[in-house]
């Protein structure tokens, strides 16, 4: 996406006319923010007490702070970064996984008329010189172990880590992981449910802990190899729903080129193009991680000419009616909550790009009878096989 929100400011610490301290949390109407293009409902919200506690743990570590000097990681739908924004803050460096809260948090600031920040890939020259991070801790330890070990290596020596979460959703594993990175870490009180680590003291780099590789026999000649990096869910693990799917493909519809939708590590691009030889693939995920998970499976397998990686929010890059084959093993939660949304998301897209008798190859956990929604948004749908916890489908568009 581009970078249209000026990633400027002055590069030292003293902050700019433009850059004063002002109250993190008045400044911003957080009932105004949106979700969208993510998927949206009564129960799903666009803040948690999580984002007000690291705002409100931040603002005396701002004073005087450019706003280049620091980074927001994890930004679900843009509450930290417009709030730093609406306190004058200019150049703050956004590092988002989902191409979703990349554009929720465009969307939102268009709507509000707030600028001053720039996205960023989550690498160490990202965190070039920062000094203060807020981090929305994720779900998985892979995840923050990445992120740690990334601010770790480039930030600057007295960098202040602020990692908040829902108390539900934390561990004290979390703290373990940080403190590989860091040589403190602190929890603090708890409030509203929500509480925040603190991690300072980077400690020199352990040395390059991802990409991480495993191999799996799934019924071809050589074994399948799984590349992930940190935020890539499942990691290189062989998810046991697409395990069931795999040899179920040999069924699916002749066509020149394959959709992985939701690709994630890249194991269903990586076994089509390994099991059909003149087959193209367009593996299509809205998380970076998972695009760059894919992209190097597809060359740990020696499958990169013919398989395409594409960073997208669903299909909205593929025109309607365009492809003949999709396969797809959809999530079945929204960040830490369960919700059917963005696999109803899925389908829907799906249903739109498919040509005329095209086929949507999909495994789903049995007990979520998704068969229904499929006839209705992509097209007649039969069992093709089932087992104790799994059922694969096949939906023909009319």
């Amino acid at each position: 996406m581009a970078d249209h929100h000026a990633d400027a400011g002055a590069p030292g610490d003293a902050g700019g006319a433009g850059d004063a301290a002002r109250s993190l949390r008045p400044g911003l109407d957080f009932a105004a923010l949106r979700r969208w293009p993510d998927v949206e409902a009564d129960n799903l919200f666009a803040y948690d007490a999580a984002d007000k506690l690291l705002l409100d743990t931040a603002e005396p570590l701002i004073t005087g702070l450019a706003g280049s000097r620091i980074a927001v990681v994890n930004d679900r739908y843009g509450a930290l970064t417009l709030a730093l924004a609406a306190a004058g803050k200019q150049g703050i460096r956004v590092l988002q996984d989902a191409l979703s809260s990349e554009r929720a948090l465009d969307n939102n600031a268009s709507r509000l008329g707030l600028s001053g920040y720039g996205h960023r890939p989550l690498e160490p020259s990202a965190l070039d010189g920062v000094r203060l991070v807020l981090l929305q801790l994720p779900r998985s330890l892979d995840a923050l172990e990445e992120i740690a070990g990334c601010v770790a290596a480039a930030a600057s020596p007295d960098v202040t880590v602020l990692a908040g979460g829902r108390v539900k959703h934390m561990s004290t594993a979390m703290n373990s992981v940080l403190s590989a990175s860091f040589s403190s870490v602190t929890a603090g009180l708890a409030r509203q449910k929500a509480r925040i680590l603190t991690a300072s003291g980077p400690l020199p780099s352990v040395g390059a802990r991802f990409p991480r590789t495993e191999e799996h026999d799934v019924g071809l000649p050589v074994p399948l190899r799984l590349v992930a990096f940190g935020g890539t869910f499942g990691g290189p693990k062989l998810d046991p729903g697409t395990r069931f799917l795999l040899p179920l493909l040999a069924d699916a519809r002749e066509a020149s080129r394959a959709v992985d939708l939701g690709c994630g590590n890249g194991t269903i691009a990586a076994y089509l193009a390994l099991a059909r030889g003149g087959l193209r693939v367009l593996a299509m995920d809205q998380s970076a991680s998972a695009v760059s998970s894919a992209r190097a499976t597809a060359e740990a397998n020696a499958v990169a000419d013919r398989v395409e990686v594409r960073r997208d929010d669903a299909l909205s890059s593929l025109p309607a009616a365009s492809e003949q084959l999709v396969v797809l093993n959809p999530p079945f939660h929204i960040g830490n909550a369960v919700h059917a949304g963005i696999a109803l998301k899925l389908f829907a897209d799906a249903g739109r790009v498919l040509a005329p008798g095209g086929e949507l190859w999909t495994v789903w956990n049995s007990h979520l009878a998704y068969k229904p929604a499929l006839n209705r948004l992509v097209g007649p749908t039969r069992q093709v096989a089932r087992n104790p916890k799994f059922t694969v489908t096949v939906s023909t568009r009319a």
